[in-house]
């Protein structure tokens, strides 16, 4: 047992905060500290609400119990991205290394100074990314555009914000890009980013008590026919906005009456010379989420 200075139990406390909901063909599937449940409620009503970890604590009180063994069952067999009616949103150049890799892929074009700009500027960079249709998740594949000469996976911190503009919850964001697109023009921007399957969510919605920790780590791995081609990771207190910033730009004047789904930024940019391609397996890792595995094809 860890008993902090404040005289709690600190150990007790972090594993209190373990809430994940995981979505699946047989139903939603929450996975508390005492164990898996099955919750038997539409998606989108739900995650969308205020307190969405004090909710779940007491439907677990009720709900019906799944062994461990069939619980891992679904979560290896029957899992689908978690989202529902959700638009997926993103923000960019949120991170220096950003910058740095956008100003690198734009410099033949005469469109570097936007990226150091908008990194600087007090208004962030937010785009529309993906409707749920087009969103892949845990072991399914992302996809690269035929018309591309340069494509990158960008792993991001993925928020759930509910209606009411308040984050709940948190998964990790797969935000496929192609950057010789965006590189040749900005105004390309949305057929660099925008199209099937260029976006990834899993493998659950991690909803914990108290907002996430600064110092998590986000790690993504690249393997091509086994082999290693890129590999690093970062804490996301690299980031320069806060996360509640984001959310706030994000719904000044959009409703979403679902929710919705705002992936954050990257900070992990392979280097220029790399380029995916179909057959790529990316995995993304963020302490306490989980890992987001898919594999890179074309449409």
């Amino acid at each position: 047992m860890i008993t902090s200075a404040k005289g709690y139990d600190e150990d007790f406390v972090l594993r209190k905060q373990i809430m994940k909901l995981y979505k699946t063909t047989l139903g939603t599937l929450l996975q508390a500290v005492d164990g898996y449940y099955q919750i038997d409620q539409d998606w989108d009503e739900l995650i969308n609400r205020d307190r969405l970890y004090d909710y779940l604590d007491n439907r677990s009180k009720s709900a019906r119990s799944v062994d461990e063994r069939e619980a891992k069952a679904w979560i290896a067999n029957k899992l689908l991205p978690p989202i529902g009616n959700q638009e997926v949103w993103a923000a960019g150049v949120t991170y220096f290394r950003s910058m740095e890799a956008r100003m690198e892929e734009a410099k033949e074009s005469g469109g570097a100074d936007l990226y150091d700009k908008v990194y600087h500027a007090e208004r962030p960079e937010l785009f529309f990314k993906a409707l749920p249709h087009r969103v892949a998740g845990h072991g399914q594949t992302v996809s690269i555009r035929k018309d591309s000469a340069w494509d990158v996976p960008e792993p991001e911190l993925t928020l759930f914000i509910n209606s009411s503009g308040s984050i709940q919850g948190y998964t990790v964001g797969n935000d496929m890009s192609s950057r010789s697109i965006e590189g040749e023009n900005a105004l390309y921007l949305p057929q660099a980013k925008v199209y099937d399957r260029s976006a990834a969510l899993g493998p659950c919605l991690y909803v914990p008590e108290l907002p996430i920790d600064p110092e998590t780590t986000i790690a993504m791995q690249i393997s091509r026919a086994g082999k290693v081609m890129f590999s690093d990771s970062v804490q996301i207190n690299r980031i320069k906005r806060p996360l509640e910033e984001l959310a706030a730009y994000l719904y000044r004047e959009c409703r979403f009456i679902y929710g919705s789904y705002l992936m954050t930024g990257t900070c992990l940019v392979p280097a220029h010379d790399f380029t995916l391609a179909p057959g790529d397996e990316v995995d993304i890792t963020i302490d306490s989420i989980g890992t987001l595995h898919n594999t890179v094809s074309y449409n």
